[in-house]
Parts: C-alpha cells; sequence; structure tokens
C-alpha cells in the first residue's frame, strides 16, 4: 500500500485540560528507524494515565500537588506527544533489520519502553509518554514490541487489553494472589479493575468486587463471586457478609482516597495490599500500627514485565479472559470520548479507531 506523508493524530500540547488535546489532520507520518515497524492503526484503548498525564496530576515525592507527569526516574515527556498505549494495527513499513515478511501482520503493541534487559520496571516508560503512541493514524515501534496474537477477534476487542490487563496481572504478580484466594477489587467496573476480576478467576481466585450504584449486575457476569456497592453503608461490615465471613487475602486497589484504612481493617493477618491507581485521592493516612501488628504487605505496581505481557497474551489466546468494549468513538471526537471517560458510566474500556476504521 501507498503510505501517506500526513496523517491525523490528536496532539497532547501541553499540562491543562482538554483544550490541550489538538485534533491534527496534516501531521507527518513517521518513518521507522532501524529495527522499528510502521504500523497503519486500527484501534487505541484509553486509559486512566492518558488523563492524569495530561492534567500534570502526577505531583513528585516533596510536593504532592504539583503539576508533574508519570515517571518518577526523569521526565522523558516533550509536547507535542500523542498518546495511547492500547493499540492495535497492521504492519505497513519496516525498518533496516526488519524482516520484511513481516509486512501484513496483525499486532497488538507491547507499549511498554523496558531500558533494561531484566524484568526490573525500574526503569520503566511507555509509548504515549516517552515516545508517541497510537491515538493516530500511524504509528513507529520497535518491530520487537509488535506482537502476532492467534485469535479472532476484532482490532476493536483486542485494543481493550494491553494496559489495564497487564497493569492488573502485575498487580496480582506482585502480591502472590493463588488459586483458592479472595480478592477484594475496587475500582471494579473501570479497566483496571474488570480486567483483574478476570485475571483472578484465570488464576483460580475468588474476586469480590466493590462497584458504583447500577453496576452490580455487570460484575457478576464478568466473574466477580459477589458485589459491594461503593458508598452504600460500611464497608468492613459489607465486605465481610459478601465473603461470607471468609478472609480476604489481597486488596487490589485502584481508587485510594478515603477507603484507605478500611481496605487494611478488611484485610487477614499477613494479607497483601497491591495498588496501581488512586483515583479517589492519591494521598491517605495511613495508620502504621495497622500495618505491623496485622504483618500486612503493600506493594505499588505499575504496567508490567515482559513475562506478564507473554501471560496476557497467552490468556487472550487461550479465552480465558475476554475484551470488555464500553464504547466506540472515531479519533475526530477525541474530546468527547475523554468526557465520557471521565464520567465513568460506562463497564471496561473505550476505544478510539481512525476515522475511516
Amino acid at each position: 500500500m501507498t503510505i501517506p506523508e500526513k496523517m491525523a493524530a490528536v496532539l497532547l500540547t501541553g499540562h491543562g485540560g482538554l483544550e490541550k488535546l489538538v485534533y491534527d489532520r496534516d501531521f507527518p507520518v513517521p518513518t521507522p528507524a532501524e529495527g522499528e515497524v510502521l504500523i497503519r492503526v486500527t484501534a487505541c484503548g484509553m486509559n486512566n494515565t492518558d488523563v492524569w498525564v495530561r492534567q500534570g496530576a502526577y505531583g513528585t515525592e516533596d510536593d504532592p500537588s504539583a503539576v508533574s507527569t508519570w515517571r518518577r526516574q526523569g521526565n522523558t515527556l516533550t509536547f507535542p506527544r500523542i498518546q495511547g498505549t492500547d493499540t492495535v494495527g497492521h504492519i505497513v513499513g519496516a525498518g533496516k533489520g526488519v524482516d520484511p515478511k513481516r509486512i501484513g501482520e496483525r499486532v497488538m503493541v507491547d507499549f511498554s519502553i523496558y531500558n533494561r534487559d531484566d524484568d526490573s520496571l525500574a526503569d520503566i516508560d511507555y509509548m504515549g509518554h516517552g515516545r508517541d503512541g497510537g491515538y493516530a493514524e500511524y504509528m513507529v515501534l520497535p518491530a520487537e514490541n509488535a506482537h502476532v496474537v492467534a485469535t479472532d477477534l476484532t482490532d476493536i476487542e483486542l485494543a481493550t487489553f494491553c494496559c489495564a490487563y497487564l497493569t492488573g496481572e502485575r498487580m496480582l504478580e506482585r502480591a502472590r494472589l493463588a488459586a483458592g484466594e479472595r480478592v477484594l477489587v475496587t475500582g471494579a467496573s473501570g479497566g483496571v479493575g474488570s480486567a483483574i476480576i478476570q485475571l483472578a478467576r484465570a488464576r483460580g481466585a475468588i474476586p469480590i468486587a466493590v462497584a458504583g450504584p447500577g453496576k452490580e449486575a455487570a460484575m457478576l457476569e464478568i466473574g466477580a463471586e459477589a458485589v459491594v456497592t461503593r458508598g452504600k453503608g460500611d464497608l468492613v461490615e459489607a465486605v465481610h457478609s459478601a465473603s461470607r465471613g471468609q478472609p480476604i487475602d489481597v486488596v487490589a486497589d485502584l481508587v485510594g482516597g478515603p477507603l484507605f484504612n478500611d481496605l487494611l481493617k478488611i484485610l487477614r493477618p499477613e494479607g497483601r495490599y497491591t495498588t496501581a491507581g488512586a483515583i479517589a485521592g492519591p494521598v491517605v493516612q495511613l495508620d502504621l500500627r495497622t500495618m505491623y501488628l496485622k504483618h500486612l504487605e503493600l506493594h505499588g505496581s505499575s504496567q508490567g514485565s515482559r513475562a506478564d505481557f507473554h501471560r496476557l497474551v497467552g490468556y487472550i489466546e487461550n479465552r480465558k479472559i475476554r475484551p470488555l468494549v464500553g464504547g466506540v468513538y472515531p479519533l475526530s471526537e477525541f474530546h468527547r470520548a475523554q468526557t465520557d471517560f471521565m464520567a465513568k458510566n460506562f463497564v471496561g474500556k473505550l476505544v478510539v479507531v481512525p476515522d475511516q476504521r
């Protein structure tokens, strides 16, 4: 196929409101360098990280309220930046050193920029932050990050997995969630939360969901053993009832804020708490006595390793997890898509597609 010189893309032009996201119909199509491929994007899933990076909402270790981007290890974000992590597309160009036979492959992008050869995530970065991502018609990336997935899922369905499910898998791996254990999942109707419910089932564990009113049936349908309605009554008592008095081994928390102390109360002695988000507030009060008298483990987690990604692909190919498409939007209506995303009135993932798709 003929590769155009220009493409449509959504550009993040700085930290701030939605006005910082500019739909540009005349952005240069990138050229793959040595070891890279060019893909024609067919779908890209939306994530909380997109919003928080736009807002500069990550703070710093010295000032939680400071406008700052995602990385604690040194900023790699420059403007304009094309965001978008959960990218699916077809290889249409190959740089030097890449087998041209790869042209035509449908691929799911492992969006992680590992910066190391081992499985450490100490210097992790990602496409859509340290380099351009998939909110565009074309994208270049290292060939090793473009993976063929043996599935008959559509491009839109495949674009619901990578960031949310990889994040969820890493959380459960760090917390060592095992078959037969119970895991309480906050923010369970969102992308990562709904992923964790399915990933817990794939491990043979028992997920209990905390979700907003009206989402209870959807949580049960995707695999939750029981559902606690957020904001309805005492959380500790509600979880005790939902688990039928059985202990909670792991809390997978994506909410933070005022719920934090209750979540530590809910954990059994020697339980494990793992978090990859704080949509209700990142700054919490911790009673260290609860932590040390109950011998609790607290884990912070973000993204995932190469091994986590390969397990995720295996889950997809073996149909142990399934896509949850909460809505589909054309790239030109990105503001509407992100507004709906922030409203959280959906279950699963929202997906953006180039207009011609």
